[in-house]
């Protein structure tokens, strides 16, 4: 595909070139996407050119930057702070792990980026981008292992 542009919610505190766990910002930068997950009650599994995983009830991603498991996906329940993957809304129907602060993982720069759904009115994300559904479907169809997400400044 090339380069794709589609609308998108962002971070309630903008973009940021340097990031911090908790402050709401979309960090800048180019990020390469890492796997991909969907909810197999919701959705059919999308095709995409990178690994693909249904999302377990007790899935989540540990956000306690003290924790070992900082931003990795970790099984509720869990010792530290950490979000759920299974949620009740439809923000994690589908969600693609981005390699932000994963390697190597600092503390406090940040965790979850991830690519996900937008809210209706594309409403401020914590800090991830997100697209409609029917844009994101399309997006993976075009994504390999050296497809990055590019967020400018």
């Amino acid at each position: 595909m090339g380069h794709a542009l589609f609308p998108c919610a962002l971070g309630r505190s903008g973009r940021k070139a340097v990031k911090r766990e908790g402050d709401g910002a979309t960090p800048i930068g180019r990020w390469q996407v890492r796997r991909v997950f969907y909810r197999s009650d919701r959705v059919g599994r999308p095709i995409c050119g990178v690994p693909v995983t249904a999302i377990r009830p007790d899935d989540g991603w540990c956000d306690a930057a003290g924790d070992p498991n900082y931003n990795r996906l970790i099984r509720h329940p869990y010792k530290a702070s950490a979000e759920r993957m299974w949620r009740a809304d439809h923000l994690y129907d589908v969600v693609v792990e981005l390699g932000y602060n994963d390697v190597p993982r600092r503390r406090n720069a940040g965790s979850a980026i991830f690519l996900h759904l937008a809210r209706p009115g594309y409403l401020p994300t914590e800090g991830c981008v997100a697209v409609q559904l029917r844009d994101m479907l399309r997006l993976l169809r075009s994504v390999r292992r050296s497809t990055r997400l590019h967020v400018r400044g």
